[in-house]
Parts: structure tokens; C-alpha cells; sequence
């Protein structure tokens, strides 16, 4: 009766946060993100005659004011779609290396200055985020992308108070932004100390070119003001990037990547995704044991194996399929199968190197993160993955508009075998070329049992997106789990290198100290990640989004 009471309540009210008797129920329209105010905007665009698309990229844009330290339009993103009508499509909002770009870029004087792959003015390649969600609303959507940024020009103008999330994120990196004049001004108070939590944050700039964007559409950004702007920035500072690399910019749709697993399809993002790769990789090398059966340790084990052989696999063979062979074979349930058998229940593995999927030289692929959710009755589904990369990005904000630009080109291998902000290693598939889109572990997925989608979902933090989408879905599919507490499990990460099983501490002692025995190094963590969903119930024709409790976020429907 209480959850009757609580839905009809929602229902008047229009929205409701997924916290106090677990997760709400909603008929009409569902949508989860990492910040209530965001999940606030796609419910309003909904109500002003958007669907899931509209809502999702108004959550989008005011992740970008009020989410800032991990996207915004200032960096890139992936975004999966089915629509009403079956449509699936994958448009890839990845950030492009400049034209001066090359190899060796961050070989200075003869040594590597990794640093310089993550902040200034040779950190960023050219985002894509902007391109991409107009390109999603005219394929998809039912509002104009001015309908989007507007609302969200108005609380950036107005300000908010920010969280705890943002306040740490702002103490840890305080002296990399100091050292650009306009970041210091907009994130940091006349003394010079960072804004705290409950402190608002205005941002008159970054209202200005949103509603600047909103009267002259996106030509303002990659062909106008903006980017002579920015690239007048980077002369000074010592930046390549140019006016030019600005218009040459494109989003490109490709063909999504269609994957099963124990009778559900999976629809996720193809390369420069390693995401969608490599949770298909894994779930098919899984379908070789039985999950469901196992105990907690053994579980652990052979998943924690299965992401080793993964990632050994994404350190030599992923990268921009324009510019890398990247081989369909790592999503062949074949490749697998003989994955599967190099997987011991009895110990932990070591593995020298990546392996080599069938028909691996012709059959290829055709040429810090937030995570939202989004569904309605018409049936249109959305998972959409955005970033900056690291904290506030490069940490320059480019002055007088207040865009914070990414550190995206640290994602690229910056020198082959050398470990990036992730410790991720990476090979020549990945190296920096002019134009080409850097790597990413963004895995937005659409799920699917008997034609109907059942989930959208995906993740932030870093490498560990990858996992905490697996983890997720294996837990509903598997465990039979709920997704709240699917989201809410203990969380693990292996990605080959560096040798150690990264877990979450609450998982307990018992398992801990079983899996050292099994020969694992266990690298501990109270906390990994943050993931998003939305699921629907077909017997009951009701959503149920769900944030990861985690970190702050919000739930919200109609």
C-alpha cells in the first residue's frame, strides 16, 4: 500500500529522488544522473513535448554547468540510442587531435613531460560533445537544441550550491587551476580559496556562450567566436590547436555493437569505445561458467580473469578504427571460447600479452565521465556517456566564455608502453595521429530480452567504466538482482596492468583474504565509480531509474 501511496504521489508531483523505501516506479518517462538538478532538466524538457532523447541531452547540458569538473561541452562523448521505431544509432562525439598533433608531441628536449597530456594548453583535443547532441536531437529528438540551453544558460547565470563531490574535486586539483586566469576567477573565491560545499558557483560566462550557441547554433562554437577564441588562447600559450581544427570537427555515426548474453542482446558503442568492446569481450568469455553458481570468491576470481585477458587485449589492439585495424574477432563468442579455457578456478593467471582474435588483419571494425539514463513509453531509449577526462580537464577554461576544455589527449598513448592518468598502457593502435579520436572506456549500453529494451546504462571513472557496467549487468542478469542493488554491490576492477585486483572493501575480509590466496594482489578502495540506469519491467509496463549511491545523483520520472 506504502508503495502505491508513494507512486501516486510521484506521480502528482512529477518526479520523485529513489532513496527513502527504494527505487520509484514511472509510466511515461524515466531518467537518472549523477545530479538532481540535471535529472530536473530532462523531466522538464519532457514535459515541454521532448522524449527521452530531448530529456537526455537537456541533462546533458546542465551536467555541464552544475557537473563541470567531469563534462561538459568543453569534452566529448558517446551516445547510444533506440528509438520507437527499432532505429539504432551510435553517434561518436569523440574529441579529435588537432592537425599539429603528432607522435612525439609530448617528447621534450629529448624527454617525455607526461604532465603535458594533462594540463594546459596541450592537453585538449577538439570536443565533440556540442556536435553530437545536435546531431542526436535532429536525428531523434522533438525540441531544438536552443529549447536545451536556455534553461540551463539560466541556472548557470543564476548559480547553485555545490556538493561535497564537487567541493573535493575542487581541493585536489585548486593549484593546477590557480595557474589559469580564468578558472581562478569563476571556481575560486576573491581570497583565493576554493568555493566549499553550499556555496553557490555562478557562471555568467558560461551562460553567455550557451545562450550565445542558443541564437546563432553550434557554427558559433566550431566556426565563430569560440573557437577564434580558444585558438587565440592556445597562441599565446604555447597551445597547437586552431579556428581551423575547430571547423573541421565532425561527429561520425557508426555501427553500433550488437553482442548476447544467456538469451539477452546487449547494443553498445563500437572503437574508439573500448567500452562496448570489452564488455562484450568479457560477458562472452562468462558465458563459459556458471555465474549464478558460483560463490563469492570463485565469481570474483574468473570475472577478475576474464577482464585480465580483456584489457591485455584493449593495451595492443585498441584504437580510432579511421586510423587502426581493430580487429571484429574481440567480440566473436569463438575468440572466448578459447579465452575461457586459459582461465583457472583454482589460481590467478598471469598474462604476458595480448592474444590474437580469428581473421584479426581483415575483418575490423568500419571506420573523468558522467553517465546519464533516459526512457519513455514511446519507446525510445538513451545511454550517454560524456567527459572532460581528469578533474576540470585540462584546468583551462578559455577566457571569457567559461568552457573548461578536456585533457583528452592523454587518452591517447603518449608514448607506447607508457601507463596514462588511468595507469593504462596503450600500444601503436592508440598513438597520436592529427584527426584522430583517442581511446576511451566509455561503454554506454542498451540491453534487450526478446526484442524489448529492458536497460540503458553505463558508468564513470576512468578504466573502471568498463567493469562497473559489466558488474552491473551480470548482477541483474545473473544474480537477479534489482538494479538498485545491482548498483549497490561490492565493485572490482583488473586491467592487466598494473597487476592488481582493485575492490571495494566492503565486499569483506573473508573474501579478501581467499582471493590473496587464490594468488591475487589486492589493491583495496571504499569506493569505485559511479553508474547510472534506467530498467523497465515489461509484466508491469513501469521504469525504475536508478543512481549509483555512491556519490550524489538523482532519479527522476513521470
Amino acid at each position: 500500500m506504502k508503495q502505491v501511496l508513494a507512486l501516486i504521489l510521484c506521480c502528482i508531483a512529477g518526479w520523485s529522488h529513489a532513496e527513502s523505501t527504494g527505487p520509484l516506479t514511472f509510466r511515461r518517462f524515466a531518467i537518472a544522473a549523477v545530479n538532481p538538478l540535471a535529472t530536473q532538466a530532462g523531466v522538464d524538457a519532457f514535459n515541454r513535448g521532448g522524449n527521452a532523447v530531448d530529456a537526455a541531452i537537456a541533462c546533458a547540458l546542465t551536467l555541464g554547468v552544475v557537473d563541470g569538473h567531469n563534462s561538459g561541452i568543453g569534452g566529448g562523448c558517446f551516445i547510444v540510442v533506440r528509438t520507437a521505431d527499432g532505429t539504432v544509432t551510435a553517434i561518436d562525439g569523440r574529441e579529435m587531435a588537432p592537425a599539429k598533433a603528432h607522435r612525439d608531441m609530448y617528447v621534450i628536449n629529448g624527454r617525455l613531460d607526461d604532465e603535458a597530456s594533462k594540463t594546459g594548453a596541450l592537453a585538449s583535443g577538439v570536443p565533440g560533445a556540442l556536435a553530437a547532441y545536435d546531431r542526436a536531437l535532429k536525428k531523434c529528438g522533438k525540441l531544438m537544441l536552443a529549447d536545451l540551453l536556455r534553461p540551463a544558460a539560466a541556472l548557470a547565470d543564476k548559480g547553485f550550491a555545490i556538493d561535497e563531490v564537487y567541493e573535493r574535486k575542487l581541493s585536489a586539483t585548486a593549484e593546477k587551476l590557480k595557474k589559469f586566469p580564468e578558472s581562478a576567477a569563476t571556481l575560486f573565491k576573491a581570497d583565493g580559496s576554493h568555493l566549499k560545499k553550499g556555496d553557490a558557483l555562478v557562471q555568467k560566462n558560461l551562460a553567455a556562450t550557451y545562450r550565445a550557441v542558443a541564437d546563432h547554433g553550434i557554427a558559433w562554437f566550431y566556426r565563430g567566436p569560440f573557437a577564434e577564441k580558444t585558438a587565440a588562447w592556445m597562441k599565446e600559450n604555447g597551445g597547437i590547436m586552431t579556428a581551423a581544427d575547430f571547423a573541421s570537427y565532425k561527429t561520425v555515426e557508426r555501427e553500433p555493437i550488437h553482442a548476447k548474453y544467456r538469451g539477452y542482446d546487449l547494443i553498445t558503442m563500437p572503437p574508439p569505445s573500448s567500452g562496448g568492446v570489452h564488455v562484450a569481450q568479457i560477458l562472452n568469455i562468462l558465458e563459459h561458467f556458471p555465474i549464478r553458481d558460483l560463490g563469492s570468491v570463485s565469481r570474483v576470481h574468473v570475472m577478475t580473469e576474464a577482464m585480465k585477458l580483456a584489457f591485455a587485449d584493449r593495451a595492443f589492439w585498441l584504437g580510432d578504427p579511421d586510423f587502426a585495424k581493430v580487429p571484429r574477432g574481440l567480440v566473436d563468442p569463438g575468440y572466448a571460447a578459447e579465452l575461457a579455457k586459459k582461465i583457472s578456478l583454482d589460481r590467478a593467471t598471469d598474462v604476458p600479452n595480448h592474444n590474437s582474435p580469428p581473421n584479426w588483419e581483415g575483418d575490423i571494425f568500419g571506420k573523468h565521465t558522467t553517465h546519464l539514463s533516459a526512457a519513455d513509453a514511446e519507446g525510445n531509449w538513451v545511454a550517454l556517456t560524456q567527459t572532460i577526462n581528469t578533474a576540470f580537464g585540462s584546468k583551462v577554461m578559455i577566457p571569457g566564455t567559461g568552457v573548461l576544455l578536456n585533457d583528452q589527449m592523454d587518452d591517447f598513448s603518449v608514448q607506447p608502453g607508457v601507463p596514462n592518468a588511468f595507469k593504462l598502457i596503450g600500444g601503436e593502435a592508440n598513438a597520436v595521429v592529427p584527426g584522430k579520436r583517442p581511446l576511451s572506456s566509455m561503454s554506454p549500453t542498451i540491453i534487450l530480452k526478446d526484442g524489448q529494451p529492458i536497460l540503458a546504462i553505463g558508468a564513470a571513472g576512468g578504466p573502471t567504466i568498463i567493469t562497473q557496467t559489466l558488474l552491473a549487468i551480470t548482477n541483474i542478469i545473473d544474480l537477479g538482482l534489482p538494479p538498485h542493488e545491482a548498483l549497490a554491490s561490492p565493485r572490482f576492477h583488473h586491467q592487466w596492468r598494473p597487476e592488481s585486483l582493485k575492490i571495494e572493501t566492503k565486499i569483506g575480509d573473508e573474501v579478501l583474504g581467499q582471493l590473496e590466496a587464490l594468488g591475487h594482489k589486492i589493491d583495496k578502495t571504499t569506493s569505485m565509480g559511479a553508474t547510472q540506469c534506467v530498467s523497465f519491467d515489461p509484466k508491469t509496463g513501469c521504469f525504475t531509474p536508478v543512481h549509483d549511491p555512491r556519490v550524489p545523483g538523482g532519479s527522476q520520472g513521470l
